[in-house]
């Protein structure tokens, strides 16, 4: 459809620290190894950025060295655009799976999309990295700082984010990119948005898959005052983990309420477990229960299939 939106570029004013948490998939796509090596490997996953490149309707996976060599590349073409260097720039691609992707849409796109950048874009950023989803996935909250050091001051934290189908952590088949204007430094961000997917997006399954493109991004612009970067540990980081938290567990619902053949959204809760690992377990064998959802989808309240689920899970 020439009429679809199919590229986002979110641009910072300027380069701030940004992090990644990616697919745990061993055919993690080109885009994934080039964003992960960009901040730092699978050991650091944080840095400076100073822009993310993201198209849809081709996941620019499973195409060895041609694959990376275009993810490469449009980092490349990014940076000459934004004025910054290849390694401040992140990419993620969503989309078919094998299918070679060709670097010349981009020596078109990034340009075009540069020259479009504005600060009411989000909307149309959101619909452009959709796949198979069924409508755009937004969302943001305020609030004002009550931290020694921070006091007073409003910080707003937004995401934007793909998904519906192969939805099964880690991470649910997903492209997300959540921004804050607060000031934080770059580990201290990744700590936090590593924590946050953990107990968000990687608790929702649909189908139990896990994609080879799944990214997440956040970044942190400083914008909203001249205050000293958050550390973890202080109140401040607390503060600001609870609303990226409210922004990503609100993105995460919506994944599994966009699901792809998805009728019902449910939430499994459990209580009585020995511990967090052993609940998260107990869980997931309810939530991906082949017996448990057809009677959720047949409305037959069946209680001895969550029973039976519960017993097989080894907990």
């Amino acid at each position: 459809n020439p009429e679809r939106l199919d590229y986002a570029l979110v641009v910072p004013y300027k380069p701030c620290p940004g992090a990644g948490v990616f697919t745990t998939n061993r055919f993690c796509a080109a885009p994934v190894q080039v964003s992960r090596a960009n901040l730092g490997g699978a050991d650091k996953g944080y840095g400076i950025i100073a822009g993310v490149s993201i198209n849809s309707g081709n996941a620019n996976a499973a195409t060895g060295e041609i694959g990376l060599a275009c993810a490469r590349e449009t980092c490349n073409i990014a940076s000459q655009v934004i004025g910054c260097e290849p390694q401040q720039i992140l990419v993620a691609s969503t989309g078919v799976i094998g299918q070679i992707l060709p670097i010349d849409t981009f020596e078109t796109a990034v340009p075009a999309a540069y020259e479009a950048l504005s600060a009411h874009g989000g909307a149309d950023a959101a619909r452009a990295i959709m796949t198979t989803d069924t409508h755009s996935k937004e969302y943001a909250v305020r609030y004002r700082s009550e931290a020694a050091g921070h006091a007073g001051n409003a910080y707003t934290v937004g995401g934007m984010c793909k998904g519906s189908g192969m939805i099964m952590p880690n991470m649910a088949t997903m492209i997300a990119v959540i921004t804050t204007d607060a000031p934080v430094e770059p580990e201290a961000l990744h700590s936090l948005l590593l924590s946050i997917v953990k107990q968000t997006f990687n608790k929702v399954t649909v189908d139990s898959d896990t994609s080879t493109n799944d990214t997440c991004i956040m970044l942190a612009s400083g914008a909203a005052a001249n205050a000293e970067p958050i550390v973890e540990g202080s109140d401040a980081f607390d503060e600001l983990a609870f609303a990226v938290h409210e922004v990503c567990e609100s993105l995460a619902r919506n994944i599994a309420a966009d699901g792809e053949g998805a009728s019902k959204l449910v939430t499994v809760n459990v209580t009585g477990a020995a511990n967090d690992e052993e609940a998260d377990i107990a869980a997931r064998a309810v939530a991906n229960s082949p017996l448990v959802k057809t009677c959720i989808a047949g409305h037959d309240c069946n209680w001895g299939r969550v029973a039976m689920a519960l017993g097989k899970c080894g907990v």
